[in-house]
This record gives C-alpha cells, sequence and structure tokens, in this order.
C-alpha cells in the first residue's frame, strides 16, 4: 500500500507499479482515490518592501544568516529545481515542495524572497496539480516590480520563500455540480487551470472540460499549448483526460488563427461553434483568471445567464479568484 499523506491511498500492483515509478506515488495513489483532504487555510498579506533593498539573488542566504526575525516565522525556505523563460515577459519555475504542504488543485500560497527585517511575499497561483512532488509557478516578469524583477532572475539551486497555507475560490469545493467546466484565463491568469487540468478529480467531477488562454501575442500562448502538449503525451494523464480537454487559443494584438477576447466570442457565438454549445447556467461550471477588467467583464456576463458567484462556503455557478502579483 502506497500512501500520499492525507490526499489518499491505494494499492499499487505489478501493473501500477511503473506508474508510480514514472509519476511518483502521488498521483498513482490519486488515481480512484480523488476526494483529497480539503486544506482551507489562513493567510493575509505582508507590508510593502523597505526601499532600497537590493536585488540580487546572492543576499538569500547572507539574509537568512543568523536568528531569523519574528516576521520569517512560519515561512519555508524551498530550493529552485528548474527555471524556463518562456518569452519576455513570462517564465516558470519549479521548487521543492515541503513534505507536510497540502493544497486543493487551483490555490495559491503566499511566496517570495527575504527583503531585510520583512519577507516580500505575494500570492501566486500554484501550477502544479495536487498529486505532484514538486511546486511549479507561472509568472510575467514586471522590470519594476518589487518581487517579480527579483524572481525572474531565479537560478537553479536559488532559493524563495513559501508561507505553507494555500488557499484560493478557484478549486471544485466553490462549485455546484454540472456537466462542462469552462476555464477562462488571460496571460498568466492561466496558472491555476495549469493545475486544475492535471487533476484527475477534475475529470470525475465533469464531462468536459474547456480551457480558454487569451494574450497580446502568439509566443504567449506556448505555456498553455505546452501543457495541453504534456497531457496527450503522457500514458497516465491522456488516459484520465480520454480527449475530453479543449484549449482555445487567442489572441488581441499579434495576428493569429483565432483572434478576439472571449468575452466577444461568448456574445458572437464563436465560442458556441468551437465547443459545441453556448455557456449554460444549467450544465456549465466557470472558473475565471485575469485582469480586474476580465474578471468583471466575464462576471458580468455570467451573472447575465442566472448564475451566482460561489465561495468555499458558498458554492455556485461560477468562481473568480482576485489575488494578483506585481
Amino acid at each position: 500500500m502506497i500512501c500520499y499523506g492525507e490526499i489518499g491511498c491505494r494499492t499499487i500492483d505489478a501493473a501500477n507499479s511503473r506508474i508510480a515509478a514514472k509519476h511518483g506515488a502521488g498521483l498513482a495513489a490519486l488515481i480512484g482515490c480523488v476526494n483529497a483532504t480539503k486544506n482551507k487555510g489562513f493567510f493575509s498579506f505582508d507590508l510593502p518592501p523597505i526601499p532600497g533593498q537590493t536585488n540580487g539573488m546572492m543576499m538569500m542566504n547572507a539574509e537568512l544568516s543568523g536568528e531569523l526575525p519574528k516576521t520569517y516565522r512560519g515561512l519555508d525556505q524551498l530550493k529552485v529545481l528548474s527555471v524556463r523563460h518562456w518569452t519576455k515577459r513570462t517564465f516558470s519555475f519549479t521548487c521543492e515542495r515541503p513534505a507536510s504542504l497540502r493544497f486543493r488543485s487551483g490555490e495559491f500560497a503566499m511566496i517570495g524572497l527575504p527583503n531585510g527585517e520583512k519577507p516580500l511575499l505575494r500570492a501566486y497561483s500554484i501550477a502544479s496539480p495536487n498529486w505532484a512532488d514538486d511546486l511549479e509557478f507561472y509568472s510575467i516578469k514586471v522590470a519594476d516590480g518589487p518581487l517579480t524583477s527579483r524572481l525572474q532572475n531565479l537560478q537553479v539551486g536559488d532559493e524563495i520563500l513559501i508561507r505553507p497555507k494555500p488557499v484560493g475560490t478557484l478549486v471544485h469545493d466553490a462549485l455546484i455540480a454540472g456537466k462542462r467546466l469552462v476555464l477562462f484565463s488571460t496571460g498568466t491568469g492561466i496558472a491555476p487551470f495549469a493545475s486544475i487540468i492535471r487533476d484527475p478529480e477534475t475529470y470525475d467531477k465533469f464531462e468536459r472540460v474547456v480551457l480558454t488562454h487569451t494574450c497580446r501575442d502568439i509566443d504567449e500562448l506556448d505555456y498553455g499549448k505546452h501543457l495541453l502538449a504534456e497531457i496527450e503525451g503522457d500514458e497516465l494523464l491522456s488516459d484520465v483526460v480520454g480527449g475530453r480537454l479543449t484549449l482555445i487559443s487567442t489572441t488581441t494584438r499579434q495576428d493569429s488563427a483565432q483572434m478576439g477576447r472571449m468575452t466577444d466570442w461568448l456574445r458572437d457565438d464563436r465560442f458556441a461553434a468551437a465547443t459545441s454549445g453556448p455557456l449554460s447556467a444549467e450544465h456549465d461550471r466557470v472558473m475565471i483568471c485575469g485582469s480586474m477588467a476580465m474578471l468583471q467583464d466575464h462576471k458580468a456576463i455570467c451573472e447575465g445567464l442566472g448564475m451566482a458567484e460561489g465561495s468555499n462556503s458558498a458554492p455556485g455557478a461560477f468562481v473568480i479568484e482576485k489575488a494578483f502579483v506585481d
């Protein structure tokens, strides 16, 4: 019997031993036992960074040496395992996962770097699924952003900080039952959905899943297309998904095969044509992640169809996420 902490456990027989070898015990244990332990955490945002602090990554160990200030208590240090720059504006990285960290796919965590007496932390969606051995994050690059200006310089072997209490509303618990799950995202707002579309629980709860990803330029769509290719090329995940995942990638500035904001697609029936049916309050459940303007536009459409917004305490037909990084 292979047990994956509180997430669940199942017997791994000879036929499934290759699954554990390739994907780790996490996914092997999760298949067939998708009712993960629910982790409803608590978080608070830290104060802004101290002006004049260095952005150099080499300060990490120096700043954490000696006795830690009270403001660092409760934080874990995680070693960076990989870094990939997708475009001039976006990058992703993976890091170690604390053995005790439990989260629901779609949640976010407070991560960051040392910054003198107070750590510099921001909310980042966890892009890896809850069964993964490592944690993955997908971020935009902001030249003068207090945190992203430093994170974009991460190298393998560097360390980041995390408050190990993930939270969020882009989770299955916040939605009522439905037949189709529609995930609307723009830019790096695709990050929580990178977790959800690789979670077996998603396909246990919904018959079909539609992920939309809208960016300004074509190359910014690469992350989402890579996710789909990864799933299709993976023996286990592709079997779980079973061809039930549809990705719609559009641009708003650079000419591409599919252009336009998804709100326009919803209004002029392009969405219906691409997904074999219009957005429906009766059968569809919706998650939305992007800029504040994008959230409000999609929320208005959902409410116009008669959908009620959900939360962890009161599930509904659609949910939005309001946590951002700078």
